[in-house]
């Protein structure tokens, strides 16, 4: 049993969650706890981890995304491999931003508020009068466009991947196959992972401050309507991700349903325990190469680019809470409305911060271009915190899924040869 318990991440993890809530539950809640030593030595667990990844992240992204393109090999292949990850996040952001908008918009309206909840003004990332196409592509120009060493020390993931892709495919062209350099790239990337996988081992202890510190500071106190919005986000999460996705994997690969959550069950438990796509990357790297047969060349490419633009979780989120938020508000939602809820549920969720609550800097411009009031993020805020974790679940699940359709369709490997290396690496 002890054996088995240090083999297995995802059990490490679950035990790890369960233990803390039993404590937590134990202990009486207080506006003083948060202030008292021996709590905010538990909580050091969580900002060890977070700040040991946070420390990384930037780094694992560049060299990952510069290795992953200059081993293609050629011009010629990084543009089929680019193209094919953009058509497949574009393509399953597209089904659950539909699944999400569909079914709410079958279901009973919801009942406008009598009074509107009052809100102190915050900072707004755009004007109420600059909702259009144009302040958008300006925003996430400025996002994009950044210094590679400011992009690193802030976290800027969208620059950093805009970055590296320039440099990779400038190696790519401009140097021999051969060339010396790619081969420190090599090492630098596998001393890098050697960091990662002993961050990773402190997962557990992780999940352990993190549940520790929310079921304690949680609570219950939530109204009617807002329990079965949180209700019905779950209920599409949990379609998109166990039904969806899969189906799309076993479409394309022939890989098994029971085969795929197997091999997903520590990346996604990562994902729900931190609530961080971009705290999961390296265990995810690690989870395509090794446990469902992805060559490193497309890992190391799609993984990337998915912690930063593939958000179906995100998205479907924004669309059902922009649905949600205005009737809640009377706001009458045109076709043109609806139009732009999608389009702008597409766009935010590209570029989303991949860590805690990110999709609330993208919810201001959906709310804006559906003209729905920003003080309606403040009602979010209430359950945003725990449907954050599915749904990073979510994202993380369709990257690794997207490595393996993706590794499928550029032909690096057959699909029958990719199938025996998953039965291999999961009956081990």
């Amino acid at each position: 049993m002890w054996t088995k318990l240090r083999a297995s991440l995802p059990l490490q993890l679950v035990l790890a969650a369960l233990i803390a809530w039993a404590i937590a539950t134990l202990i009486p809640s207080n506006n003083e706890i948060a202030q008292q030593g021996w709590y905010q030595f538990i909580t050091l667990g969580k900002t060890l981890y977070l700040g040991l990844l946070k420390m990384v992240v930037g780094i694992v992204v560049m060299l990952s995304l510069l290795q992953g393109i200059t081993s293609i090999g050629s011009t010629v292949r990084l543009k089929k491999v680019g193209r094919t990850t953009i058509l497949f996040y574009s393509f399953t952001s597209m089904i659950a931003i539909s699944l999400g908008l569909g079914v709410s918009l079958m279901l009973p309206a919801w009942q406008p508020l009598e009074t509107h909840v009052a809100v102190g003004e915050g900072v707004k990332l755009i004007s109420a009068d600059a909702a259009g196409g144009g302040a958008i592509a300006e925003k996430l120009f400025n996002m994009a466009l950044v210094n590679p060493i400011a992009a690193l020390a802030q976290g800027n993931l969208l620059a950093i991947v805009v970055f590296s892709f320039l440099l990779g495919i400038a190696l790519l062209s401009s140097l021999p196959e051969k060339h010396v350099l790619f081969d420190v790239l090599s090492g630098l990337n596998k001393g890098v992972n050697s960091i990662v996988s002993g961050i990773i081992r402190l997962a557990p202890l992780a999940v352990f401050s993190i549940v520790f510190e929310f079921t304690v500071a949680g609570s219950g106190d939530l109204f009617q309507q807002l329990a079965l919005f949180a209700l019905l986000v779950f209920t599409l999460t949990v379609i998109h991700g166990a039904i969806v996705l899969p189906s799309i994997a076993k479409l394309v690969t022939g890989i098994s349903i029971k085969r795929l959550f197997k091999a997903l069950s520590a990346p996604m438990a990562m994902a729900f325990a931190t609530s961080s796509s971009s705290a999961t990357l390296p265990l995810s790297m690690q989870t395509a190469e090794n446990e469902l047969g992805v060559s490193q060349s497309t890992s190391s490419m799609v993984l990337p680019l998915g912690a930063v633009m593939n958000m179906d979780g995100t998205a479907l989120f924004e669309g059902v809470a922009a649905i949600f938020l205005a009737q809640l508000f009377g706001v009458d939602l045109t076709t043109s409305g609806l139009v732009m809820i999608f389009v702008m549920a597409m766009v935010s969720s590209v570029g989303a911060p991949g860590m805690p609550s990110g999709s609330m800097s993208g919810m201001q411009m959906v709310l804006l271009a559906a003209g729905i009031p920003l003080e309606a993020i403040a009602i979010l805020l209430i359950i945003e915190r725990p449907l954050d974790t599915f749904r990073t679940a979510v994202n993380v699940e369709g990257d690794l899924i997207a490595s393996l359709v993706v590794d499928k369709w550029v032909g690096y490997k057959s699909s029958q040869s990719t199938l025996n290396h998953v039965d291999e690496a999961i009956s081990a």
